[in-house]
């Protein structure tokens, strides 16, 4: 399956999973990822949980559910590789504003993983 075409062809919910270093998990809410040149996927993210997650546990599971169908979409276990704090960088990469302006404050980073594993959201079956 060729992600980025997968991504770009579908709309859904996405849900990216973190946990500390002590096991302590999370799960938020993330729109779909960016697939850079290089090989790699970025979300940004918030200075919240997710991301105070992965300074400590740099592994993250990213589930995304294909609109329409609640069995359909796909699964991308991922390891953190860098980030980039830097405002341009973000909003490079930022693909809905608000048009008040209201959360040009926030403090926001791209995070660049590399994709591990894929797997189906729900799995066929024996042998998979």
């Amino acid at each position: 399956m060729d992600l980025k075409e997968y991504f770009e062809s579908h709309t859904g919910t996405g849900v990216l999973a973190t946990a500390d270093a002590q096991g302590n998990t999370d799960a938020a809410l993330y729109s779909r990822p960016h697939f850079m040149e290089d090989g790699t996927i970025a979300f940004i993210m918030n200075d919240r949980l997710s991301h105070r997650n992965l300074q400590s546990n740099p592994r993250a599971t990213y589930l995304f559910i294909q609109k329409g169908s609640p069995r359909e979409g796909v699964r991308l276990y991922l390891a953190r590789l860098r980030e980039d704090g830097d405002p341009a960088v973000v909003e490079t990469l930022r693909r809905h504003r608000k048009p008040d302006g209201d959360d040009a404050d926030k403090k926001r980073f791209v995070v660049y993983f590399r994709i591990e594993k894929t797997r189906p959201l729900v799995d066929p079956g024996p042998g998979f």
